[in-house]
């Protein structure tokens, strides 16, 4: 088995998936071919968020992984602390190869995939500690411990990629909060943990001590309403990159209307798992109710002007045909602009688009 590792190739795959996040899974390609292993994955040690980057080899295992509860039970977990020390863990620093023999996680789910032993090096995001997650093959048995030292040479190396990775994300968390502003929306970004991240001034605002950020969550005076909040934005985070408003969870005020918050995932800002910004609520205040436009339709499902142009005309419950019109473009263009909104909101019919639209932006909308 070789012990050179091509570094600097995985690195430059690590820096343009830094700067166009579309292309990770691209760059576990990369780092597949030059680590020679099965497939290669990257993940956050501290959450369990489904999509993440991976190349095309392990995505049978990682569906079962999914499906079949194993992301409950993932016992590699378990190299963290070792990984923090060393810069590089494997399933050796936690069993034995007897135990990992009879292990039911190594016989039952990595056996019937051809898989078992790995490798984690250390991806050092801010306060996020991420993790490479090189497979290898029951056949290519464990990495020697001159390839280890070869990967913990580049867990030093990766450390500059992760940080602009970081840098670039908290940049499209501040352009959609201002984005929000510009459509008066107060809202509120979270990390993957459900933890509060970034707030624009209109979502300050309504915070009064009745609704409120406590230990970087946002919480309410009423404990119920704060639990049902948690449920609604852990849904959202655990549905991956699902952009369906949930319903609305309302936040009580004593002697006024509650707040309503909607929670979002951001595919705008989130291409994948490890953006800093994961999902957003919009904090709607029925005492002045504002009406967001088409800035807050295009920030929250990464459309293009021209498709928020549409898609807000067609929120109001037009034809896609007056809408077209309104908009100045052909039917056939307005269809081809109603695909790819479909494809960025999750919708598949124009009065699902129409009901989705109308609750994140409180416009009135006709019979559908």
């Amino acid at each position: 088995m070789a012990t050179d590792f091509d570094l600097e190739v995985i690195e430059r795959a690590f820096v343009e998936a830094a700067i166009d996040p579309t292309k990770w899974n691209e760059a576990m390609e990369v780092v597949s071919r030059a680590t020679v292993c099965v497939g290669a994955l990257l993940f956050d040690t501290e959450s369990r968020l489904p999509g993440i980057p991976q190349s095309e080899s392990v995505a049978g295992a990682n569906e079962s992984y999914i499906n079949g509860g194993w992301v409950e039970r993932d016992v590699r977990y378990g190299v963290k602390p070792i990984l923090i020390r060393k810069g590089v863990a494997t399933d050796l620093d936690l069993f034995t190869a007897d135990q990992i023999a009879k292990h039911p996680y190594y016989q039952e789910f990595l056996a019937p995939h051809g898989l078992r032993w790995c490798a984690c090096v250390k991806v050092a995001s801010g306060d996020s500690l991420w993790s490479l997650a090189l497979q290898r093959s029951i056949e290519q048995g464990p990495f020697s411990p001159t390839q280890l030292q070869t990967l913990a040479n580049l867990s030093r190396r990766l450390g500059t990629a992760s940080a602009m990775s970081r840098m670039l994300g908290l940049a499209r968390v501040d352009a959609a909060l201002d984005a929000f502003e510009t459509s008066q929306t107060a809202a509120v970004i979270f990390d993957s943990r459900g933890n509060v991240l970034k707030l624009n001034t209109l979502a300050e605002m309504i915070l009064d001590g009745a609704v409120s950020i406590i230990g970087r969550r946002l919480s309410s005076c009423d404990r119920k309403a704060s639990n049902a909040f948690d449920n609604s934005l852990k849904r959202v985070l655990l549905g991956g990159a699902s952009s369906a408003v949930a319903e609305p969870v309302a936040l009580p005020r004593p002697g006024r209307f509650p707040i309503l918050a909607y929670v979002l995932g951001l595919k705008s800002i989130a291409f994948n798992p490890l953006a800093p910004g994961q999902a957003v609520a919009l904090l709607i205040d029925p005492e002045t109710r504002p009406t967001p436009g088409q800035a807050a339709i295009q920030a929250c499902f990464s459309l293009s002007a021209a498709e928020a142009k549409l898609a807000y005309r067609l929120a109001v419950g037009v034809t896609l045909e007056e809408a077209a019109m309104a908009c100045g473009i052909s039917y056939e263009t307005a269809r081809n602009h109603l695909k790819a909104v479909f494809s960025k909101t999750g919708t598949h019919r124009q009065p699902e688009l129409v009901i989705l639209l109308s609750r994140l932006c409180h416009i009135p909308t006709k019979a559908v």
